[in-house]
């Protein structure tokens, strides 16, 4: 099973993975591989570094670095998860490029598109969208970090406009992308997740039969 989590910086995707992680781990008694993206895999980290840099400025560069960092996770870390049966729990995935490249960035849909076709990405079983006000988001990294990193301190019309992107994903892909109310308390939004999660299990038994 691979679920991925989505939504801006400061909705609480880190958190949010870590109680489901052990919730999965103790109600399911599943073998769960955390990870994330861009970083999740060996040198993962030095592609994050590039793309949180300031001089960094060409959007395909941006794209093309979120692709190479895809390739790489996806043959290092996603696909043999998945092919031991183990629950991959993703922080970010092919929704996060969509939201910030297509609707943030303005590149084209289809090139966009045909890129990932051209990777082979798996598709997600289930996306844990979690809608968070930007203002709120923004407000939690300041109190946690102090500072906005390059992709934070986009403008507000880039950030609203990915907002607007996982907004009309989740309205294409209702049957994968469920809407979790990120404005809620951490408990709240956790136990959101975990109803979504339970729907979906609920739906592949009754596949068994």
């Amino acid at each position: 099973m691979f679920i991925t989590l989505e939504g801006i910086d400061g909705c609480g995707k880190s958190t949010q993975a870590a109680l489901l992680k052990d919730k999965l781990q103790k109600e399911k008694h599943a073998s769960v591989v955390w990870t994330r993206e861009p970083g999740g895999w060996s040198h993962g980290d030095l592609v994050r570094t590039l793309l949180l840099d300031k001089d960094l400025h060409h959007e395909l560069s941006e794209l093309l670095l979120f692709v190479f960092d895809r390739c790489e996770h996806v043959s290092q870390v996603v696909a043999p998860a998945l092919e031991k049966k183990q629950i991959v729990l993703c922080e970010r995935y092919t929704d996060s490029t969509r939201a910030y490249q297509i609707w943030g960035r303005g590149l084209e849909e289809r090139k966009v598109e045909d890129l990932f076709s051209w990777c082979h990405f798996p598709d997600p079983d289930l996306t844990l969208w979690i809608d968070t006000p930007l203002s709120l988001a923004m407000d939690r990294i300041k109190r946690s970090r102090g500072h906005l990193d390059r992709i934070e301190s986009e403008t507000q019309k880039f950030l609203s406009n990915v907002c607007s992107g996982y907004k009309e994903l989740s309205a294409r892909y209702p049957e994968r992308i469920i809407r979790i109310d990120g404005a809620q308390p951490i408990e709240d939004v956790s136990l959101q997740i975990w109803k979504a999660v339970e729907v979906y299990f609920l739906g592949e038994s009754k596949k068994e039969f």
